[in-house]
This record gives C-alpha cells, structure tokens and sequence, in this order.
C-alpha cells in the first residue's frame, strides 16, 4: 500500500491561515508556524471580546438608567424592582434608549412605577 502525504490538503490549509494572518506585522503574515500562532490567538482574543461586548453595553445602559433617574431622585436598583413589580418588561437597553430620545416617554413610565418603589 502506498503513503499518502496529503500534500493539496495541507497546502489549502496553509493557505487559509496565511489568508487570515493577512495584514499581521512581520513573519506572522509570511510564515505558516508563526501565522497559525498568531491566528489561534486572535481567535481566542475575538471569542473573548464578543463576550466581553455585552457586559459593557450592559454597563453602558445602566449607567445611562442611573443618570436619567437622578432627576426623579429614585435609584437603579429600586427603579429596576419597581418595574419588576409593576409587570413592566422593558429591558435595560430600550429604557436608555426611551431616557435619551424620548424623555416623555421616560418619565411617563417613571410615574407609573413610583408608587410601587419603596
């Protein structure tokens, strides 16, 4: 029987990580053993970020709510529960939204929450 080296294979696979290492400085673009590292670690990098994106977004509309809400003398916390309570499913995002473009709205939603904050 005789060996197969799986030349084209590993060619094609080469050329696939040279591709994406495209634009990297020095051999990490040239170079297939030092373009892989730095592929497999952008990678890593990237799938971290992603992650990393929403928690700050998340932050971001908290301390949008929070800033908004100083002008009605309530706190995010209690704001949160109260709608909560209230049967009110608006998420973080649409509520920083609604303060910023639409202060009306914002505070219309605020009324009807104040009575159930404590």
């Amino acid at each position: 029987m005789p060996r197969v080296k799986g030349g084209p294979r590993a060619r094609q696979r080469h050329k696939k990580v040279l591709k994406l290492a495209k634009g990297y400085r020095g051999t990490r673009s040239t170079l297939y053993r030092r373009a892989n590292e730095a592929v497999i670690r952008a990678g890593e990098h990237s799938f971290k970020g992603r992650k990393e994106r929403k928690r700050q977004f998340r932050r971001l509309w908290i301390a949008r709510l929070n800033g908004a809400l100083d002008k009605y003398e309530i706190k995010y916390s209690k704001f949160i529960n109260a709608l909560k309570n209230s049967h009110i499913d608006l998420d973080r995002k649409t509520l920083s939204q609604l303060a910023i473009e639409d202060p009306n709205a914002f505070e219309k939603i605020v009324e009807k929450v104040k009575p159930s904050i404590k």
